[in-house]
Order: C-alpha cells, then sequence, then structure tokens
C-alpha cells in the first residue's frame, strides 16, 4: 500500500488516474479513464469558469461569494473532483458567486432583482452578522434548483459514491418516485437535489422568504428561531450541549437558539416537512414517504466525526500521516487513519467538511485545519492525499439505500405563511 514517489512539488492528485498505488479498497473500482477528465488543472479551471450553457437538469450548483478563484485551494480540489469525475457523463459544475463582472454571476441565472426569488437584504447587499457568507449560500441553493434543478452541494461536500446512478435511478427516471435527494429525514441543505420546479422546495423556499421578510425585512437570521411560522419545531442542539468562549459560558438554551438562528433553512424544511395543508393540498409527511430519497446522516456523510469524536485536530493529525512504506510494520495511528479512509470509502456517500458555527462549539475542524495549513489535504503519500486521489478516480459499486418514514403526526395544519 505503498504510494509512488513523485519528483513534483506541486504534484496534484489528478495528474493520471494510475500514478498512485493506493489500496482500492472492497466495493470501489477505478473510473475507466476515458470517463473521467485527467487534464491539468489549469484546463480544468477554465470549463469550471466559462462552462455550457444550461440545457437540462444535470447540473451541479456550488456558490463561493467571491468567486471559484477566491477559494480557498482545498475547497477548488473539491470543487475540480466533481468536475473530473462527473463532466463526460453529461453533468455541469458551476460555480455562483456575487462578483458584479463574472460570468458566473448570480443573476445570470435567477432574476437577482426579484422580490419572490431572493429577500430585500440579498438584493440590497444588506446581509450582516457573523456568518453572512453562509446565509448569502442559503438563500441562492432553492431558487436555483427550482429554476434549473439539479444538485446544490456545499463547496466542503466532497462526493465519494455514484452521484450520477442515484441521480439516474431516481429524480433522473421518470418511473421512479423520488423527486428528492437528500441526507437525514430533515435534509441536511449541504446536500439537495431535485427536478425543477419541485414542490417541497418551493414550500420551503416561500417560508424562508417569509422568515427573511418579517418586520419589514431582515438583515439577520439572529431570532429567527422564535418567528410564529416555525411554532412546533425543535429547536437544534441538545438540553447538554454547551461551550466557553472568551471566559463566557453559553447554556444549552443559548447554543440551541444560536444555533437554530445559524440553521433557520433547516427549521423551515422541517415545518414543511411536517406542515398539512389543505387548503394548497399539501401533506409534507406525506410527500417524505412517498418522494423522498433520504441518505444516512451519520454513516452517509459524517462517518469522519463517527469514528474520532468529532476531534477536528485528530482527524487533521491522522490524515497528515504517511501511509507506511512497504518495509515498515504499521503503527498504531496508521492503523486508525486506514480504518478512518476505508470506512468512508466504503460506507459513506460523501465526505462533509464543517466550518462556520461549528468552530465556536467544538473548536478547529479538519476543513479549518486544511485552510489553515495550505496544501496539507494534497501532500502524496498521506492519508489525505490517499482520500483525495479516491474521490477524484474511483467510484463506489452500489448506491446507499434510502432511510424508511414512517407515519408521523404532523407539526402543523393550517396554511404555511399563517400562524397556528
Amino acid at each position: 500500500m505503498t504510494p509512488t514517489n513523485s519528483s513534483s512539488s506541486q504534484c496534484t492528485i489528478n495528474s493520471m488516474s494510475n500514478l498512485f498505488n493506493y489500496e482500492i479498497p472492497e466495493g470501489l473500482y477505478q473510473v475507466p479513464d476515458h470517463l473521467l477528465d485527467l487534464r491539468p488543472d489549469n484546463d480544468v479551471d477554465h470549463d469550471l469558469l466559462h462552462p455550457r450553457p444550461i440545457t437540462d437538469e444535470k447540473n451541479v450548483w456550488f456558490f463561493w461569494h467571491s468567486g471559484f478563484t477566491q477559494m480557498h485551494t482545498y475547497g477548488q480540489r473539491t470543487v475540480r473532483a466533481y468536475h473530473r469525475r462527473f463532466s463526460k457523463l453529461g453533468w455541469v459544475i458551476r460555480v455562483v458567486d456575487c462578483e458584479p463582472e463574472s460570468p458566473l454571476h448570480i443573476g445570470r441565472f435567477l432574476d437577482f432583482h426579484d422580490p419572490g426569488t431572493f429577500p430585500k437584504a440579498f438584493r440590497e447587499g444588506t446581509i450582516g452578522g457573523d456568518y453572512a457568507a453562509q446565509h448569502y449560500s442559503d438563500l441562492v441553493r432553492w431558487p436555483l434548483l427550482l429554476r434549473h434543478g439539479g444538485v446544490y452541494a456545499d463547496v466542503g461536500m466532497i462526493q465519494i459514491g455514484d452521484l450520477d446512478r442515484l441521480w439516474n435511478e431516481t429524480i433522473g427516471n421518470p418511473e421512479s418516485p423520488y423527486e428528492v435527494i437528500s441526507y437525514d429525514k430533515s435534509l441536511s441543505n449541504y446536500f439537495l437535489a431535485s427536478n425543477r420546479n419541485n414542490a417541497l422546495f418551493e414550500h420551503c423556499h416561500r417560508l424562508l422568504l417569509a422568515l427573511w421578510g418579517a418586520d419589514g425585512g431582515k438583515t439577520s437570521t439572529e431570532g429567527m428561531h422564535a418567528d410564529p411560522l416555525l411554532k412546533g419545531v425543535p429547536l437544534m442542539g441538545s438540553d447538554t450541549m454547551t461551550f466557553t468562549e472568551n471566559g463566557r459560558v453559553y447554556s444549552p438554551d443559548e447554543v440551541k437558539y444560536m444555533l437554530t438562528d445559524y440553521i433557520i433553512q433547516g427549521q423551515a424544511t422541517k415545518m414543511v416537512l411536517g406542515l398539512v395543508d389543505d387548503e394548497d393540498g399539501w401533506d409534507g409527511p406525506k410527500y417524505c414517504r412517498e418522494h423522498v430519497y433520504a441518505i444516512d446522516f451519520l454513516v452517509g456523510s459524517q462517518l469522519i466525526n463517527e469514528l474520532t469524536s468529532w476531534n477536528g485536530p485528530e482527524q487533521f493529525r491522522l490524515m497528515s500521516l504517511p501511509l507506511p512504506k512497504e518495509e515498515e510494520e504499521e503503527t498504531a495511528d496508521q492503523k486508525k487513519a486506514k480504518e478512518i479512509i476505508v470506512n468512508c470509502l466504503t460506507r459513506s456517500f460523501g465526505f462533509k467538511l464543517a466550518t462556520g458555527l461549528i468552530l465556536r462549539v467544538y473548536g478547529d475542524t479538519l476543513s479549518s485545519l486544511w485552510r489553515k495549513h495550505v496544501g496539507s489535504d494534497i501532500v502524496p503519500g498521506t492519508y489525505a492525499h490517499w482520500l483525495r486521489h479516491a474521490t477524484a478516480n474511483w467510484n463506489q459499486k452500489n448506491i446507499p439505500p434510502p432511510l424508511e418514514f414512517e407515519v408521523t403526526e404532523p407539526i402543523k395544519r393550517g396554511p404555511l405563511l399563517r400562524e397556528a
């Protein structure tokens, strides 16, 4: 399991699909070269910056406020890997932004000035708070899917499984009942997929716009957890979650309010999933059971966290280790790192890298440490590089099974935009 040495100090994960002799775990296979884009990064970047016109729904959407060229390098590698694996299967990868002169400005894909598409603060560029960039991103994903269809993924969402096959067997198959793909029964917003004009996402977006439009128009999500339109939706977090920052201890309730405001889009989704509105014929629980392909959240996208007790520095340390050479005996740490890689590659559909509010609660994550230590995710011969190589060149033989939705009581009965 020894990687081949490279003389290039700028070695990338994609110079040749068979450049490294990394072990391919059971259940994966090497994608044939003719189905991969193995060109140099500069050529791939040209395609990402000048994507083909939209002709169908096989789009993978990303958002980075200042554009792809200003993205952290480890994020750029994630985006390139999508292109390398799926562009020859008909997918077009698009990193939209808010740069006025950019060919990928959000206004080239959506009506930037439409109040039915974006709230006032988005249109006027006045979203504030510590997590403004995340909220701009939250507000583009449903409109993009509603208008154009496809997949919306966070830049921190590394793809492992066969996205093309899952799409073709579900949303892309007219005979399939499935209309939405995501993680977890509450639909994790870092990975959403649908055709155009999806009814679930249309309801979700209308509710989110109403939350942002309250009191003449919000400029941040602070306090949105208490909006009457969300009455009955449980707050995020737990009764034991707390953290200390600058000498101040945040109570579990404070953490709940903070988390819920931060992921307010998730609260809107939960309300719609639990809503029965006879006036417009919407039955959220029934829709979930019949039309949502939900992948297990923890195994499907958070497995490294489960295997390391959500310890970001430990993840970074293990991923930065070199694999043992042929004459070397595997150490306990190398064995643990291999266990993480093999489990993630064989059991997970994706690999979610987290930043944002989680840094305040848990401290550094693998993502924040890759950001601080530029290039640490692609040092040849390390476990991080093994992961990067795999996600750009290999595929899983099977697709993940969907979770089963139970019959549940609705959270709310009545109109979406009327208080219960």
